[in-house]
């Protein structure tokens, strides 16, 4: 972190040579500045929400829009300004982490924007800093923005990966949506640009388009990540409830069957206890991608907890909720998965689950009355030696 914070120090120092700075770049610089701060400000409360769950992975957001638009038309020393204020802005309004960690931060951003500047001016050489049209700026700024993404993006992993070096490679990396929202601030960064030498006046306008943007995008991820187990990917507890709620009275207004299924893994615990806490995550995984291949479009599987999930099965009659157990409690039977342990790779198989079956109307006329009976068939199955389905039988009148 001290060798970046030194690098980029040099960039800083290295973005003086040879700068003229005109009256137009103050004005840019005001304009971007502005910008950012409004934006920061606009999103304060949900950005310190996501910063704090992003704990031990790279956090992105839509801030990179201002510092590279400011790479692309202000001189070097303004705008590594940009991104010095970006980020203590950033510091001060949302979460005051180490001043270290921010400080580290923003030299990777300046030293991305080093790169980039690096390729704008290899490319083509008359224009930076500014934007010209054709084929040669296209390609100049693409480059530019690979280069950014890229030098910002291994500096922070190796941060993360040397700090915290026994999380998993996929915490590490981040997730892939993420990198879109990365592509899109780059993207916001380009138009920000030309609009600023061309078009200044309408910059306003774009930036109530981003903030607009920007909070139905980071609202709908929160209720995204609110609706799924972040273990498996499958609906957590609460959203499957929910969405069972609405399915049973579908169902009722229909006067059409609903099947619920309950699975539970077979002796989860031996296996955690063998292999390590970690190799069993890795096998819930498996598990959780197998059960949604195994089910329909209009089926919902969720995780209920522990080693426990629920399918529920719209518009399937009691004989229909027993094959379909039936064809999952085979598909699980038959899985072989590979994981990593304390010791090495290995391969674990000889998985095996009972599940409980219930069903609409035949089973019982509420929510709570089907989870009942699911719950007691899956019971029943561990006591009559588990890897086996059980049907709940049929409700009294």
């Amino acid at each position: 972190m001290l060798a970046v914070d030194l690098l980029a120090l040099g960039v800083l120092a290295a973005s003086f040579i040879g700068v003229d700075i005109a009256g137009g770049d103050w004005v840019r610089f005001a304009v971007l500045a502005v910008g950012s701060a409004i934006h920061i400000e606009a999103g304060r409360e949900i950005e310190r929400l996501r910063r704090s769950a992003a704990e031990g992975t790279p956090y992105v957001n839509l801030k990179g829009m201002w510092t590279f638009a400011g790479v692309l038309v202000l001189p070097p020393p303004l705008a590594v300004a940009i991104i010095a204020l970006s980020f203590l802005h950033s510091w001060w309004r949302l979460r005051r982490i180490s001043p270290y960690r921010s400080v580290f931060s923003a030299a990777t951003v300046v030293l991305a924007a080093g790169a980039a500047a690096v390729c704008l001016n290899a490319i083509n050489p008359d224009a930076h800093p500014s934007y010209t049209g054709g084929l040669v700026g296209l390609i100049a700024v693409v480059a530019a923005a690979t280069a950014y993404w890229f030098v910002n993006y291994a500096l922070v992993v190796g941060a993360i990966m040397l700090s915290t070096p026994d999380s998993p490679a996929r915490k590490v990396l981040g997730r892939l949506s993420d990198q879109f929202i990365v592509a899109g601030a780059l993207g916001l960064g380009i138009a920000t640009a030309a609009l600023l030498l061309d078009q200044p006046w309408l910059t306003v306008t774009l930036l109530i388009t981003v903030l607009g943007l920007h909070r139905s995008l980071l609202v709908g991820q929160f209720q995204f990540a609110a609706r799924t187990d972040p273990q498996t990917g499958l609906t957590n507890t609460v959203f499957w409830h929910e969405i069972a709620t609405k399915e049973l009275e579908r169902a009722m207004h229909d006067h059409t069957a609903l099947g619920v299924l309950y699975l539970d893994l077979d002796h989860f615990k031996a296996i955690n206890d063998t292999y390590g806490h970690p190799a069993g995550d890795q096998i819930l995984k498996a598990i959780a991608a197998e059960l949604k291949r195994e089910i329909r479009t209009d089926d919902l599987v969720g995780r209920l907890g522990g080693e426990e999930f629920a399918i529920l099965l719209p518009k399937t009659s009691v004989d229909e909720t027993a094959q379909a157990a039936e064809r999952i409690r085979r598909r699980i039977a038959a899985l072989s998965i590979n994981v990593a342990t304390h010791t090495g790779q290995t391969t674990v198989d000889g998985l095996t689950c009972s599940i409980g079956a219930a069903t609409y109307p035949a089973s019982g006329q509420s929510l709570d009355a089907l989870l009942l009976a699911a719950d007691s068939a899956t019971y029943a199955a561990k006591n009559a030696g588990r890897n086996r389905v059980v049907t709940a039988p049929a409700a009294a009148a």
